[in-house]
């Protein structure tokens, strides 16, 4: 197989566990957050930075790249590790998500989705198999499956569509893998994740994990939550579906999500996640604090010589004060949404990194309680 998951620890009172997924790029070290870089950048960061921070997997996005610079393009710099200089594992979503997200600008058929650019009108067909024929020309480690993502609340006669639908999808995205011209592709090596489908209706979620699970797939996403539901109804979903799928591939939760979303994800058995919060809160200056979150723009803000998070340990905690991160914000300096973006993956990545470590040490229960109530 080019991944290989092993489990190096599990918790006796939940579900977490601690593993180690090799890819062609490398090995992750799991529970882990993928930060999401949308058009071959995180934006506001340097790849040495990202590296210095401990980033192991990066997300890129399928529907962004198509159309700026291009796949073609792309696949003669070499594929997407060499055309953006990272070398380390890369994810790339299907593109699915943002298309049918245009809502006014696509339509979804029984062959794939027709849709036009959100950025000079033009029209676009995005098929299973032309969404791995992107993928395998961006050369990512671990591509997506093409599903259909259903809002909540929906009905649970479109939601059945949609998994039956999802999984014809997901039949056809694996038969393009197998087939796939080995000589033309920048990583051979590329392997497919299917998508879980079905809502919060659990017996549509067992319907779609056992049909994806015939189809035998490298890795498992659960995917249609994060969409509108309560939390407390994302989180039972989300339990539900990873104990359907198999103890030996990866679980990923696709587009989730908070600090605590990421602790209480892999308290029911979640190895992956990626979300574009903690960047994009950044940039409108939300902060992510083991205090819990600071709008640095307020002016409670405007006299406080305190760090942003005095526990936090990273550089822009180490040397900036809440007032002058405040002043960057107020006065559109771009170093504000650059050192706020900065301290937030900081945070993410080092709450995984608490997270895993207490897996490790056999400590995660004791760990969750302590925590959950100051995230």
């Amino acid at each position: 197989m080019p991944i290989k998951f092993e489990i190096l620890a599990e918790d006796k009172l939940t579900r977490a566990r601690a593993g180690l997924l090799h890819t062609p790029h490398g090995a992750i070290e799991t529970p882990v957050f993928m930060p999401v870089g949308t058009g071959g950048t995180v934006k506001g960061m340097t790849q040495g930075q990202l590296e210095a921070l401990g980033v192991q997997i990066l997300l890129g996005n399928t529907y962004h790249l198509y159309l700026r610079p291009g796949h073609e393009l792309i696949r003669e710099a070499g594929g997407l590790h060499r055309f953006m200089s990272w070398p380390h594992p890369i994810l790339t979503d299907s593109g699915g998500f943002q298309v049918m997200s245009l809502k006014s600008l696509g339509r979804v058929t029984e062959d794939g989705v027709r849709f036009r650019s959100h950025l000079d009108g033009s029209s676009h067909f995005l098929s299973p198999e032309r969404a791995v024929e992107i993928q395998l020309a961006l050369g990512s480690d671990i591509m997506m499956c093409l599903d259909e993502c259903i809002e909540y609340p929906a009905s649970r006669e479109t939601l059945e569509r949609s998994v039956q639908l999802t999984t014809r999808w997901a039949k056809r995205a694996k038969e393009a893998v197998d087939q796939r011209d080995s000589k033309h592709c920048p990583n051979p090596e590329s392997t497919l994740f299917g998508i879980v489908q079905g809502g919060t209706d659990k017996e549509l979620r067992r319907q779609s994990a056992e049909a994806l699970l015939e189809l035998d797939f490298e890795g498992y996403a659960i995917g249609g939550l994060a969409v509108g539901e309560p939390k407390s109804e994302m989180y039972e979903t989300s339990q539900f579906t990873a104990e359907l799928l198999p103890r030996d591939r990866p679980r990923y939760l696709m587009g989730v999500g908070t600090p605590e979303d990421l602790l209480e994800g892999v308290a029911r058995g979640v190895d992956m996640f990626d979300c574009v919060m903690p960047t994009r809160n950044a940039r409108n200056a939300c902060a992510f604090t083991s205090q819990g979150k600071v709008i640095l723009k307020n002016a409670r803000y405007a006299r406080d010589e305190n760090p942003l998070d005095p526990a936090c340990t990273c550089e822009v905690c180490r040397r900036y004060s809440r007032r002058y991160l405040r002043h960057l914000f107020v006065t559109g300096e771009m170093l504000g949404a650059i050192l706020a973006t900065h301290h937030n993956l900081h945070f993410y990545l080092d709450t995984m990194r608490r997270i895993r470590q207490s897996l490790l040490s056999g400590e995660f229960a004791e760990f969750h309680d302590r925590v959950r109530s100051h995230l």
